[in-house]
């Protein structure tokens, strides 16, 4: 029984470290958004994103903070914070999700859905979102795009200023993943 012992504990960490190896982190995903208009578009880039994988449970979810966009102009951030976003009342954007039909042990791109909610200016909605899933030799990299609807999530724009400012925004997204370490 002595013997039996050491060995059970042993099993057991094994059994955690593949608990562990199921988790990934990207720590500086890229989000970008761009927006087309007559008057100018308008396109910024955040590249302090964070998000976590579980290839396990096949769950993602994403934090960014909004005052990390960066823009050409310097008046488009302060318009984008100040007037729209609302960063100080509202200074993140998150995504928890679920990846539909995920297979971890396939080692070519796989093109899934994830399902989930996107919380932008305090205003929770359900999307779907195409993307990529490559597994390159342990980790992981997901990439897609979708739009979203202004009038959604409730992000007002002044009547005058209505032509300076598309109705719908095309979301970009790249997040390449290593083991979760903590």
């Amino acid at each position: 029984m002595n013997k039996l012992f050491p060995l059970f504990f042993l099993l057991i960490s094994f059994a955690d470290f593949d608990v562990k190896q199921s988790q990934f982190i990207a720590r500086q995903g890229q989000v970008s958004f761009f927006s087309y208009t007559s008057v100018e578009n308008i396109e910024a880039k955040n590249n302090q994103v964070l998000s976590l994988l579980d290839i396990d449970k096949k769950e993602i979810a994403i934090s960014m903070l909004m005052r990390a966009f960066v823009f050409k102009k310097d008046l488009m951030y302060e318009h984008f914070n100040e007037s729209y976003i609302e960063s100080d009342m509202y200074p993140k954007a998150n995504f928890i999700g679920k990846i539909i039909d995920f297979d971890a042990s396939n080692k070519e791109t796989q093109t899934r859905i994830v399902r989930g909610k996107l919380t932008i200016h305090g205003i929770t909605k359900e999307i779907e979102i195409k993307t990529a899933i490559e597994n390159t030799k342990g980790n992981y990299s997901i990439s897609g795009d979708f739009d979203i609807s202004i009038k959604d999530f409730q992000i007002k724009v002044p009547p005058i200023l209505s032509s300076n400012i598309a109705k719908t925004i095309s979301i970009k997204f790249t997040f390449q993943y290593q083991p979760y370490e903590e």
